[in-house]
């Protein structure tokens, strides 16, 4: 069993002047727009349930206006939820005082924004060391510790400059250093690559998938960018209307859109570079014609092709702990991509 390290019940947050009685009053099936138009209340964050397990990067997407941002705030409390429960490593959230509040947000949990924050007057080594400054760590060790973040998210040589002399894409791995120098358990992300070009956004999608390698965050990723929540995500939440509206790995929401909404994201994706062999194995039996190399169940469809393409014989698919779980043969692969085709006709 996975250790859960966030979990979320029933979080609900309305702006406006009795936010506690409309959520008291409402009714599940009334639109966000009836509560506004008939209250004057916006309803940012309705009903929201999930857990975040240790270690994974779980991505919450949706449009403009969804409520992913307002949603990730609250698990801070830099929002206030209206009502609900957070828990974090077993302890409420909601009911912190302001000084355990405080201590959450210094030592186990960093947060990177789409705007880079950082301070114009510091240098970059001072900017990543700030939250190392406000734990009260002395000069010498807080800077150390700062220049080996620096050179983990690669800006070697640059400790000495001023934020105004990097590029967006540097301002911004800065911001991820100085999240990490503190070396939080979370990471709360909003946004934080939307803002960059396509193409540094691509390098940095692909530095952060290298540091989770190393580092094994916990991590909450915000973003409007379906493709870069399956590129990033272990999992995804997709928010409509402040609601949570499906809930799973990528393949899962791929291969299987709860509703037309999401199916509007899933539409245009390459799902040879999504579906996996874990999604298009079958059981083992016990007289098996077992040939090649065994693949990972992560192994994508798109890979699969050239590997059955020549034989009739299954290739044997193994879990994380190297167990054998089942088989992939030609048959298997051509059903998937024929199931494809059909989809995308």
């Amino acid at each position: 069993m996975r250790n859960v390290k966030i979990s979320c019940r029933h979080v609900c947050k309305i702006f406006g002047p009795t936010p506690e009685h409309i959520a008291e009053t409402i009714k599940p099936e009334t639109a966000v727009s009836e509560i506004l138009e008939n209250t004057g209340h916006v309803v940012a964050v309705r009903d929201v349930t999930f857990d975040v397990y240790e270690g994974e990067i779980f991505c919450v997407m949706g449009l403009s206006g969804s409520g992913k941002s307002t949603l990730v705030r609250c698990l801070s409390r830099l929002i206030e939820p209206t009502r609900g429960e957070i828990v974090i490593n077993g302890e409420d959230v909601v009911a912190m005082n302001k000084e355990q509040l405080r201590d959450l947000r210094r030592h186990k949990m960093s947060m990177v924004f789409q705007r880079f924050g950082l301070f114009s007057h510091r240098r970059v080594i001072d900017n990543i060391a700030y939250g190392l400054e406000v734990q009260g760590i002395g000069r010498a060790e807080r800077l150390q510790k700062a220049q080996e973040i620096l050179e983990l998210v690669g800006l070697q040589g640059w400790a000495q400059h001023y934020p105004h002399e990097l590029s967006g894409g540097m301002q911004q791995r800065v911001g991820l250093a100085r999240a990490l120098a503190v070396d939080p358990e979370i990471l709360l992300c909003d946004e934080p690559f939307s803002a960059l070009d396509p193409l540094i956004r691509r390098d940095m999608q692909n530095e952060l998938i290298h540091l989770q390698k190393n580092l094994q965050k916990t991590m909450v990723f915000i973003t409007h960018d379906f493709l870069e929540a399956l590129k990033l995500g272990d999992r995804i939440a997709i928010m409509k209307d402040g609601e949570v509206v499906q809930i799973g790995t990528p393949e899962e929401i791929v291969a299987h859109p709860v509703n037309d909404y999401v199916y509007e994201f899933t539409k245009d994706v390459p799902r040879v570079k999504v579906l996996t062999a874990g999604s298009v194995m079958r059981p083992i039996r016990q007289k098996e014609d077992l040939i090649g190399k065994a693949v990972a169940m992560d192994t994508t469809l798109e890979q699969l092709i050239p590997l059955t393409a020549d034989s009739d014989g299954a290739i044997p698919v193994m879990d994380a702990e190297q167990n054998l779980v089942g088989i992939v043969n030609r048959r298997r692969v051509m059903m998937a991509l024929a199931t494809v085709e059909e989809e995308e006709a």
